[in-house]
């Protein structure tokens, strides 16, 4: 029997998805090798430390944007109500594989992960900003770059928790990866994790139905 799927993003939204996620890889590689010495070894991934940390700020640009463009067709479905309380307070229940509340387009982890992302942007993008040589870093005194440079590594630590956590569950949902691959989920998948965004599309495919001439 033939599946019957539903577009969840469309080929542009996908191809910004994974510009982003291509970006936060070069920038986790580059950023924890200047950072940390332990992982200094990863700038041969580069070619040259020296080239790692020339790419890595204009790399964060781009990310910033392709994120940006994210943000802007998102933040509407993000917005937290009550069903997404409901959600967070029975966490354990969804990780046992239940399904919890009338959820939209978006759960509420999803919801809490979108909005992470979003302060963790704004945060490096500001202190990258600073931090930045040779263009910006000489107008600001060594006690402001210093702190910069803690908060920016602050910020990068707690988004790459949050990715590989956003990894993580996008493994451990079947379908989810189809998603952003493909664009498409079936009906089912769509019906049983996010029922109140398949009334809505289902709503919307009858309505065009309806609309819709018939030879």
């Amino acid at each position: 029997m033939k599946e019957k799927l539903i577009q969840r993003y469309s080929p542009a939204e996908r191809i910004n998805h994974w510009v982003v996620a291509v970006c936060f890889v070069l920038l986790m590689i580059s950023g924890l090798a200047l950072f940390y010495p332990a992982f200094f070894w990863l700038t041969g991934v580069f070619g040259t430390p020296q080239l790692a940390r020339i790419v890595h700020p204009f790399v964060g640009v781009i990310m910033f944007l392709g994120f940006a463009r994210q943000f802007l067709r998102y933040w509407q479905h993000n917005i937290a109500d009550k069903e997404d309380v409901k959600w967070m307070m029975s966490v354990l229940k969804v990780l046992k594989g239940e399904e919890v509340g009338d959820v939209g387009k978006y759960n509420g982890g999803q919801k809490a992960m979108f909005w992470l992302m979003t302060a963790c942007m704004l945060v490096m993008l500001v202190t990258g900003i600073m931090i930045w040589r040779p263009y910006f870093a000489e107008m600001f005194p060594i006690p402001v770059i210093r702190f910069a440079l803690l908060f920016h590594a602050w910020s990068a630590l707690i988004l790459i928790a949050g990715i590989i956590i956003h990894v993580y569950a996008a493994l451990w949902v079947r379908g989810t990866i189809r998603a952003m691959v493909e664009g498409v989920v079936t009906q089912a998948w769509a019906k049983k994790h996010h029922p109140r965004w398949y009334r809505e599309v289902m709503a919307k495919k009858e309505q065009r139905e309806r609309e819709t001439p018939q030879p």
